[in-house]
């Protein structure tokens, strides 16, 4: 954050804090200190570790409260995405930015598109209404992920949402028939709609859903569909 609005933002803190007679105001202070330090995204337990650290020992009730009075004041904002982990982040004045999410290494990306944003707000416009605020989430498998990915995985390795091409069964002819039977073959395009990482997964195909046990789709090839440009 650069320090001009580090500072702008610990003086509104202060002002709206001591306006409202907040108690315990000094710990408070120490812990949007605290906050103000990180960059990204950061959980409670991780901001109370970091105070920990600083040799501030306050009580994980009392920082979490503070959190909360934070995204109310508008000095943080509370994010929460598909794993269930809630994060936050600073909010600064007349900025917005949205999120790519790997599902894979959990890293969260925040990104600005101007040209997204026009479009929302065009789209907003075509269906009448008048846009007060959103959020973009995007999930995928990041750069460094997928150089690390080997070229043919197994099916049950795959995480829900990816579009996928059967390429090869580890299997003999009862396998093989079994697949047939269901409708798959080789170098069909399959859509994962479920995969817990355990027990049986659904995956689409030709607006068909199949249903495969682990064991199958452990034996099943796959390897990803290029994304058209």
């Amino acid at each position: 954050m650069p320090q001009t609005l580090h500072k702008q933002e610990k003086e509104q803190f202060c002002k709206l804090f001591k306006q409202d007679q907040l108690t315990d105001f000094e710990h408070r202070f120490v812990v949007m200190e605290a906050f103000m330090r990180t960059d990204g995204h950061i959980s409670s337990a991780q901001i109370i570790e970091r105070l920990n650290e600083l040799d501030h020992r306050l009580d994980p009730e009392f920082v979490r409260d503070t959190l909360k009075l934070m995204c109310q004041y508008g000095f943080a904002s509370k994010q929460q995405f598909d794993n269930g982990e809630v994060l936050y982040e600073h909010l600064h004045l007349g900025q917005h930015h949205d999120h790519m999410v790997c599902t894979k290494c959990r890293k969260i990306v925040e990104f600005e598109d101007p040209q997204l944003e026009a479009r929302q707000i065009q789209a907003a416009e075509r269906h009448g209404f008048h846009l007060l605020q959103h959020k973009m989430e995007m999930y995928g498998i990041c750069a460094q992920c997928m150089s690390q990915r080997r070229e043919l995985l197994p099916l049950s390795d795959a995480p829900a949402g990816e579009r996928l091409v059967v390429a090869r069964l580890d299997g003999g002819p009862m396998a093989r028939a079994r697949l047939m039977a269901m409708g798959l073959r080789m170098g069909d395009e399959v859509d994962v709609i479920a995969n817990s990482g355990k027990g049986q997964l659904v995956i689409g195909i030709d607006y068909k859903r199949i249903v495969l046990g682990r064991g199958m789709a452990q034996k099943l090839l796959v390897r990803v569909k290029p994304n058209k440009t």
